[in-house]
């Protein structure tokens, strides 16, 4: 990645405006999502399409507020959470049409928060006709928030502290790298061959929290992750903070990825030549 990047003509928020945004996301968690964690009765937790897919209290307060601050801010944008999307699913479908829309996941990690494990975030994209242009990873446990924009350098960021650059790791042979590997949310067909297949790397893991997995990987403390599930409130924002600290989002087809997308296989990787290595090894996804 080249550490001249060109500037987009136009940002989809001033430099005011992300101020306020990541401030909303940070009032919504101290309000909404951080009171609740370890108090949640079992009335407050239900599942949506599995008992491993759950929702609670704290997603729909956190969404409801998110929502109302983000249409405030940017009143012409299509706003678009994952909670809206589970009581009416054609909403997903308008992202890649709008001209700007903000993506929200409010709490993502949501099975780690209702098993009192503090590996949760909240996810913030925004993109003009489904392509990434800005993305916000924000962990309300630490109160640190990593910020991706298009044309500029991946950065993390807390109160009071210096803007850090970030870059994805150094790529190498399969038996270097390390991934994020989402084994059970892969077709049950070929889960057999990708168990078969991961002996073959130096460590494969999966945090049940597509924020932190994107953080670890921009900061390159994992090298890739391989993802079925295309949900856009898990993946629009990691994918562009991958591509600006240096890394290669796509998917296994050779399709750029867009919010649109809906079915198909995205890889991350450290550099093209990883890229390509990792494709080849999970080719067998396509057959």
């Amino acid at each position: 990645m080249p550490d001249s990047l060109p500037i987009p003509l136009t940002a989809p928020l001033s430099r005011a405006q992300e101020t306020a945004l990541i401030n909303l996301v940070r009032r919504a968690a101290r309000a909404e999502i951080m009171p609740r964690f370890r108090n949640l009765g079992h009335a407050d937790i239900s599942a949506k399409s599995s008992a491993q897919d759950l929702v609670t209290e704290a997603d729909h307060a956190a969404e409801a507020m998110l929502a109302r601050g983000v249409q405030r801010m940017l009143p012409h944008a299509l706003v678009v959470g994952e909670e809206a999307v589970a009581g009416r699913a054609a909403l997903r479908d308008e992202i890649a049409a709008a001209e700007l829309a903000v993506v929200i996941d409010p709490l993502d990690g949501t099975w780690n928060f209702a098993h009192g494990l503090p590996l949760f975030g909240v996810i913030v994209a925004i993109t003009r006709f489904g392509r990434p242009v800005f993305g916000l990873l924000y962990d309300p446990v630490i109160d640190d928030w990593i910020v991706a924009r298009e044309g500029e350098r991946t950065h993390l960021a807390r109160t009071g502290g210096a803007e850090r650059p970030l870059r994805m790791g150094g790529g190498g042979a399969l038996r270097d790298l390390s991934g994020f590997i989402h084994l059970y949310l892969l077709p049950e067909d070929k889960r057999a061959a990708m168990a078969a297949a991961l002996p073959e790397f130096a460590r494969t893991s999966m945090l049940r929290c597509s924020c932190h997995e994107y953080r670890t990987l921009a900061q390159g403390g994992m090298d890739f992750c391989l993802s079925g599930v295309l949900n856009p409130w898990d993946h629009a924002a990691g994918v562009l903070a991958c591509r600006q600290a240096g890394g290669v989002a796509r998917l296994m087809d050779g399709r750029d990825y867009d919010a649109g997308v809906t079915e198909g296989y995205l890889l991350t990787a450290p550099d093209e030549d990883s890229w390509q290595r990792l494709r080849d090894r999970f080719a067998f996804l396509l057959e």
